[in-house]
């Protein structure tokens, strides 16, 4: 981990993340909460917004790279996590709360518009924002998850089916305090299995996929046995993620999960609406979501009819921008030196 800096807030923050050189941490303002984010660079704002299980750090490789190419990049902890507010109550994750949290992120940087960029569920956040605010979201980068519109099956239905003769993780993860105890009975193992199981770098389980669990049954079953960290993933990364999720806890994160069926009642306006803005999407061949969404993929030309490239990199799996941090810095880059 490198050296601490000093650093400057919006507000006042408590329990900030280690800092790493030349970051600076924010606590800014908006939509009734407050959000933490890291910032580095001037220039045109470009948005990060993570995933789960992850925090403002799984952009680490980008943020200096977007501020060496002449960005102001930002990378946020989504509501529930890491620095940033976390609401009890389940439906202040719906879609259209993070939606809100970004223009007034955007407002509160002293900006009007922002390219944002979005991996797993940051990728749906971010596609969702440039959909309903094309006006504030004026280019969309997505990682791992291609932008699939609202369509006529309700998702809980679908996730159900793709889990067969077993329970998918996301109808896994709908039931509250199920996943956070199996999790938070060791949140250091979960964590490395979980990432190391879906990254491209995953060994064979021998007990089927872990996108799936039997009924009854922990997703830790399925995890493989890490004996040494894949090159993308370093101790101290692991540590800080482990420390972030000690002290936030992980409801917030799978309270995004327990939000699907709402935002497909809430988006009931923008069925089959495309994107509009100028987007580029990256995924992995070894990645889960990218290989379940070739069909969308195969639906750009409809329903991304402004897309500026669609990458697929050999070898990568879920974790996009940690696992091939410089291929993506340079599809970024270029992409927003294409604007």
């Amino acid at each position: 981990m490198a050296s601490p800096r000093a650093h400057r807030s919006v507000e006042p923050h408590e329990e900030e993340p280690p800092p790493l050189a030349d970051f600076e941490h924010l606590t800014i303002p908006t939509n009734a909460i407050r959000l933490h984010a890291v910032a580095q660079g001037k220039g045109p704002l470009v948005l990060l917004i993570h995933g789960f299980p992850e925090s403002w750090y799984s952009w680490r490789h980008q943020l200096p790279a977007l501020a060496g190419a002449g960005y102001r990049a930002v990378a946020v902890d989504v509501r529930g996590y890491g620095g940033s507010s976390k609401p009890a109550a389940i439906d202040e994750y719906r879609m259209v709360r993070h939606v809100a949290d970004n223009i007034g992120l955007v407002h509160a940087l002293g900006e009007q518009t922002a390219v944002i960029v979005g991996h797993d569920w940051g990728s749906p956040i971010a596609w969702n924002s440039a959909l309903l605010r094309p006006d504030v979201f004026t280019a969309l980068g997505m990682l791992s998850v291609p932008y699939a519109a609202r369509g006529s099956t309700r998702p809980l239905d679908a996730f159900r089916r793709m889990g067969g003769d077993e329970e998918f993780y996301i109808a896994y993860f709908q039931e509250p305090g199920r996943a956070e105890a199996e999790i938070e009975d060791d949140v250091r193992g979960w964590l490395l299995g979980f990432y190391v199981g879906a990254s491209g770098d995953a060994p064979p389980t021998g007990g089927g996929t872990i996108a799936t669990v039997p009924h009854g049954g922990r997703l830790r079953d399925r995890f493989p046995r890490v004996e040494t960290l894949p090159a993308w993933l370093t101790e101290d990364d692991v540590g800080f993620y482990v420390g972030e999720f000690e002290r936030s806890g992980f409801t917030g994160g799978l309270n995004r999960y327990r939000n699907v069926d709402r935002d497909w009642h809430d988006m009931a306006a923008f069925e089959r609406q495309p994107i509009a803005v100028p987007a580029v999407f990256i995924g992995g061949d070894r990645d889960g979501p990218t290989l379940w969404g070739a069909a969308a993929i195969d639906r750009f030309a409809q329903t991304v009819p402004n897309l500026r490239g669609s990458h697929i990199l050999p070898g990568c799996g879920h974790w996009t921008q940690q696992e091939r941090a410089d291929d993506v810095n340079h599809i970024l880059i270029d992409f927003l030196r294409g604007l």
